[in-house]
């Protein structure tokens, strides 16, 4: 399980990645920061799955949960949501601390 986590966390940093570049080369070219949310970066992917995930969860989860948690996650920039969901999946998947002491001595 702990791979899958981690290899969720390495999908998601690149992701990540890919849309701070992305906002980065905007930001330049525009002379003034640029940030893309996430729901126009899932509408420009693939507008059905936004809209389909959107159906979901209002009829069959609750009506204001879409608009209570899901539009403002959706409002943030896409660069900060899969950095936060990368560093959530790594810390999930990370191996847990060693709980012997060390050989060397404590001075």
């Amino acid at each position: 399980m702990r791979f899958l986590f981690r290899l969720l966390a390495t999908i998601s940093l690149g992701v990540d990645v890919i849309m701070a570049v992305l906002d980065a080369t905007r930001t330049v070219a525009a002379s003034q920061l640029v940030t893309t949310p996430l729901a126009t970066s899932w509408a420009a992917v693939s507008p059905d799955s936004l809209s389909a995930a959107e159906q979901f969860v209002r009829l069959e989860l609750h009506p204001m949960l879409w608009d209570s948690a899901m539009a403002p996650l959706l409002d943030l920039p896409g660069f900060v949501v899969f950095a936060i969901l990368a560093f959530l999946l790594h810390a999930i998947g990370r191996k847990p601390a060693r709980r012997g002491g060390s050989f060397i001595a404590e001075r």
